[in-house]
């Protein structure tokens, strides 16, 4: 039983770092976007505001890995929760999981990224037709 726990516990752990990089990710990208905005502002010109759909738009996808790939680990864990305890061989792979077929879309797509980003990226967009 301690091999078990063990191992959900490594990759628990795995889960946790994908779920702080999101989060550090959407950081990033407010951060980065309202630089663009204050500097567009200051020098009055919108080519900053055009330069702020790029880190919008990357971050988004990035998040999106992330949220993919946090997914499929979610999935390892309930596979091996179900293991018995001489099944357990410490596999960290989730390339051989039925799930891990292309998700990425549907991650970046998701009701929680998809809000968050569109709201930036609106902000962009909403910013633009003031200046």
């Amino acid at each position: 039983m301690e091999m078990k726990l063990k191992h959900l516990e490594f990759i628990q752990n795995v889960i946790i770092r994908f779920s702080n990089n999101s989060f550090l990710l959407k950081g990033w990208s407010v951060s980065l976007v309202t630089a663009l905005f204050a500097l567009s502002v200051s020098s009055s010109n919108k080519t900053f505001l055009l330069l702020a759909y790029i880190p919008a738009v990357i971050f988004w996808g990035l998040d999106g890995y992330f949220l993919s790939t946090e997914r499929q680990y979610r999935k390892l864990y309930d596979i091996v929760r179900q293991k018995a305890n001489d099944e357990i061989d410490f596999s960290m792979n989730i390339k051989n999981l039925d799930y891990a077929t292309n998700q990425w879309a549907l991650a970046t797509l998701s009701k929680t990224l998809f809000p968050f980003h569109c709201a930036i990226i609106g902000a962009i967009i909403i910013i633009m037709f003031i200046q």
